[in-house]
This record gives C-alpha cells, sequence and structure tokens, in this order.
C-alpha cells in the first residue's frame, strides 16, 4: 500500500509536456519581475524583523507570479524591432526592403497621398489610432479612417488652417484658422467659434481635463473648459510670438519654446511659468515629451537636439549634426525628428534616456518639406505631413503591441463610445490637479504654523507704517480743494489706516486694560467678598 500511495504522488507531480513549457516560462518571466534577491532570513536573530522580512518576501513573490501571468495571458505580442547581422546597419535599410518582408496589412500602412495645391499639412491621431485628422495650410481638412482606409469627412474652410486637433475622442476636432479657431462635429458640422482666443498658432488638447490649450501669435496661452465652454485662464507669457507648443502627458503641463533659447512650463492655475529652462543659445525649434513623462527633447537652429531628464531638470545627452523642425515620440521610446525633406528615427538603447543612436532614416521626394512627424498609436507606423500632401511609413518597434480596451479601443462601437464618453466625463481632472509632480495629488500637506511676531517687532512694524504714511506727498488739486485743513485732514485719514493694519496690538492693550481694571477692582473690595474676587 505504501509503495502504491509514493507512486500515486509522484504521477501527480509529473504534468503533461505542455504544461511543464508553460511553467518554465512563467517561472522565467517571474525572475524578470523579481525585486533581486531576497533577504537571508537564516542569519537574522530578532524574530519579529525575521516575520516582517518573511512577509513582505511572500508579498513580492506574489507580485511576480501575477505580473508574469498578466504578460503571459494578457499581453500576448511583443513589440518587433529591427535586427543586424555583422556590419548592416538598421538605418542604412529602406523602406522598399521593409515592404517585401511584411504581412500584406502592414504593407497597407505605407503610402504617399499626393495634394500639392492645399499643403503643407499638420497631422493629428485619436488616442486608439483609429483615426486621423489632415489639415492643409490653404484650408483642406480630411478625416480618415486608418483601418480600412476610408475618408469619413472632406471639407475646404477657404481660409489658413494652421493646426488641427482631435478633442476627447473621433467626433469632435477643432482647428486654427486665420483669424479665430473652430470645433467642428465629425460630419464637417461647425459647432462653435471662438473669438477670445485671437489668431491661433497651436493648439493641444488635454484629455483628462478635457481643456483645450492653445497659444496666439502675440504670446497670450489660453485654457477652454470644452464641457461648458468656460475660459479657464488666459495668460500672458511675455517671451513673444512662438508656435512651440507640447503637451506633457504625464502631468498635463504645457511646454512653450521661445525665440530666447528657453523652455516655459505652464498650468492654468498659475500667471508665472512653473519651470523656465535655458535650453538653447538660440531660438527653439521643436519640443516632444516621452511618454512617461520624465525625458523632454528640444530642437535648436544651432543644429543640435538636445534630451532633457525632467526630474532633475539636467541635460542627459546632447545630439549633434542637423537641425529638427519636429520631433516626436513614440509610444516605445523612439523619437522621429524631421527636417527638410529628410526624417530620421532615433532609438534609445540604454532604456534610461540617454543613449539615443540613429536608428532608421526616410528621405522624402526632393522639394517636399516636412512640416509634422507624428507616431500612430498602438502600430508600427509613422505620419509625415509635408508640403505637398501627408505620407506613411513602417518603422518597426514604435507602437505598443497590446492595447487596453478600457483605455484605448481601435475597434470599439458606438455604444462603448458613449459609454467611454460618460465615464471620461465623471472622471474628468480639475485644472488644479495640473502640477509638476502628480504624485502630490492626495497627500498630506505638512502643516505649517505661522510664527507670532513679537510685541516689540508689531510696534516696530507700526512705527514704520506711521513714519511712510506722514511723508506721503498730497497731489497739488484745484482752487479751494488744496487748503491746509483738508491736507492735515487727510495726512490723519492715511495714518489712521495705517494704524488699522495692526489690530493684533490694539486688541493686546485692550485686554491688558482689562486684566489691569479686574486686579484693581479686586483690590478694593470689602474683605466679606474678596474671597468671591477672581484669583489669578
Amino acid at each position: 500500500m505504501e509503495v502504491a500511495l509514493e507512486d500515486n504522488n509522484l504521477m501527480e507531480k509529473v504534468l503533461p509536456p505542455d504544461e511543464q513549457e508553460i511553467d518554465v516560462e512563467l517561472e522565467a518571466k517571474e525572475k524578470k519581475y523579481l525585486r533581486g534577491e531576497g533577504a537571508n532570513l537564516e542569519s537574522l536573530k530578532d524574530k519579529k524583523l525575521k516575520t516582517q522580512l518573511a512577509s513582505r518576501e511572500k508579498l513580492y513573490g506574489k507580485s511576480a507570479k501575477a505580473a508574469a501571468k498578466i504578460e503571459k495571458w494578457l499581453l500576448p505580442a511583443s513589440a518587433g524591432y529591427l535586427e543586424t547581422e555583422g556590419l548592416e546597419k538598421t538605418w542604412r535599410i529602406k523602406q522598399t526592403d521593409i515592404a517585401k518582408e511584411v504581412d500584406l496589412l502592414s504593407s497597407k500602412n505605407q503610402y504617399d497621398i499626393v495634394l500639392p495645391d492645399f499643403g503643407p499639412y499638420k497631422l493629428d491621431f485619436t488616442a486608439s489610432g483609429r483615426h486621423m485628422l489632415a489639415g492643409g495650410r490653404k484650408g483642406h481638412l480630411a478625416l480618415v479612417d486608418m483601418m480600412n482606409m476610408n475618408l469619413i469627412k472632406e471639407i475646404h474652410v477657404r481660409e489658413t488652417v494652421r493646426d488641427v486637433a482631435f478633442l476627447h475622442n473621433d467626433q469632435f476636432f477643432a482647428a486654427a484658422q486665420k483669424k479665430y479657431s473652430y470645433i467642428y462635429a465629425r460630419d464637417g458640422t461647425e459647432l462653435h467659434c471662438l473669438k477670445e482666443r485671437g489668431p491661433v498658432a497651436r493648439l493641444r488638447f488635454l484629455k483628462n481635463h478635457f481643456l483645450l490649450a492653445s497659444i496666439n501669435k502675440i504670446g497670450q496661452l489660453h485654457y477652454q473648459d470644452v464641457t461648458y465652454g468656460d475660459m479657464v485662464a488666459s495668460i500672458r507669457t511675455g517671451k513673444g510670438r512662438t508656435d512651440v507648443m507640447e503637451v506633457n502627458p504625464y502631468n498635463g503641463v504645457v511646454a512653450l519654446g521661445h525665440s530666447g533659447g528657453t523652455v516655459t512650463m505652464w498650468k492654468p492655475t498659475s500667471q508665472a511659468p512653473l519651470v523656465q529652462m535655458q535650453c538653447h543659445p538660440g531660438p527653439v525649434s521643436a519640443v516632444a515629451f516621452h511618454p512617461n513623462g520624465h525625458l523632454m527633447a528640444t530642437s535648436g537652429k544651432e543644429r543640435k537636439v538636445k534630451i532633457w531628464d525632467l526630474r532633475k531638470f539636467e541635460e542627459v545627452q546632447p545630439i549633434h549634426g542637423f537641425h529638427a523642425k519636429t520631433l516626436s515620440f513614440s509610444q516605445k521610446g523612439l523619437l522621429a525628428a524631421g527636417t527638410g525633406s529628410f526624417v530620421q528615427v532615433l532609438g534609445d538603447s540604454s532604456g534610461g534616456g540617454g543613449g539615443y543612436s540613429r536608428y532608421m532614416s526616410h528621405s522624402m521626394v526632393k522639394g517636399y518639406q516636412v512640416e509634422k512627424v507624428m507616431f500612430r498609436p498602438y502600430e508600427d507606423v509613422l505620419g509625415i505631413g509635408h508640403s505637398m500632401g501627408w505620407s506613411s511609413v513602417l518603422i518597426p518597434g514604435s507602437g505598443e503591441p497590446n492595447f487596453d480596451s478600457w483605455v484605448a479601443n481601435p475597434f470599439e462601437t458606438s455604444k462603448q463610445r458613449r459609454e467611454k464618453e460618460v465615464h471620461l466625463l465623471l472622471d474628468k481632472l480639475p485644472p488644479e490637479t495640473i502640477m509638476l509632480d502628480p504624485s502630490k495629488i492626495g497627500a498630506m500637506r505638512p502643516s505649517r504654523r505661522k510664527e507670532r511676531p513679537t510685541r516689540g517687532e508689531i510696534e516696530v512694524e507700526k512705527e514704520v507704517a506711521i513714519e511712510a504714511a506722514k511723508s506721503v506727498e498730497m497731489k497739488k488739486k484745484t482752487k479751494g480743494r488744496n487748503k491746509p485743513s483738508k491736507r492735515t485732514k487727510k495726512k490723519k485719514e492715511l495714518v489712521e489706516n495705517a494704524k488699522k493694519t495692526f489690530p493684533e496690538l490694539e486688541h493686546s492693550n485692550i485686554a491688558g486694560k482689562k486684566r489691569r481694571i479686574g486686579e484693581d477692582a479686586a483690590a478694593e473690595l470689602p474683605a466679606s467678598l474678596k474671597r468671591f474676587a477672581r484669583k489669578n
């Protein structure tokens, strides 16, 4: 019987080959999420500390197993990447070479739309990457479904279009036109004319706060809430005209690049910049933010691109040799830079933001001038808006391979879209939550008790205020209103107003007087009533 039981236990431990492979794969993924080697519990003598560390190590092991299972079952696709052999270089591989190796669906993402009469074009994608909005400088607006390459709507506004931006979904978009900014519906219907902003140079939408941010020709930054239409903030930057504007996806802070080489960061609840960085010796031509919000790329006219760490506000890496008119980060951290008729994509070999080097390059037809580059979310595609239309090229490894249907679903139905819109409105963040470090939201603010000034300090301040009031020069007024009596009366009023700003001293004097009066009254009481007097 004992031998039979042992055989049964061995049979239970032996797993089928498929399950054994899964277990090995899960163990390999689990090691990736473990926080280094565990503590040596046997060498500890303190029982309490030993118990605490054992429970913590157990918790870390559980979280690593959960993360490994999520990666295995919920994130089945992995990001691709160009790999070369021997002396080959990835940046020498052309789009024609990639087109021969990819599948049919991916090859459809390589195309050129030639519209020479309406360019140059600005581009914008929805958060899911399903729809693209193209705006030509000559007034052409086009909304395209990128999944099946259908033109949803095409309108011509017959005036200059400087920038375009989607709002919270593909149903609404904004266009910065010659005199005012306009909001249009998906079918091309004009919904709103935003006259308070003036001639707008750049538009950006803050999706978590439902704010439409814009910078106009005279350097005024405006924030408008699109849910109820009110202007949340109107800020004079004081740095002159600029057409370089970008939003940090991590905290909602707006960055502006100026002609003096500075980059300023703003929030709607402050009239002064949160940060002012001297990034370049000359004008700033482009700014872009990494999806994690901790890295910023800037380009200057001195033919240099710089990578900045926003946690320390320090330069991480300078990239010499080319001037970028437009910059864009992909979801996986690739950096695209466009200038003239040439687009260059940089990849980070270190993973920390300090090892960007040439990854891919793409030359447009001679004479095409690149206006805007932008990566399409959840696809290995780079959209390029240029003077002759717009183009799409394949950049392996640029897009996130697994999408979260609760965050951005390229296949969402109209019912799902309506439900998501309601949830977004319920989860809308107020403008006060825009700050450099959003982790402070919900944290306790440390109490700071004001130290009350001493009696002597109050008296000195009061004397200084009275002297300042006495030394005020009175304006010379017309005959009859400049009498010495009136001037004296006015000076007395100024002195009295200066005294009123120090009420604490007056109250303390009154309290002292009351106390002294009470003490004197207690001293004058007859002997029979002294036992009822208040004792100190």
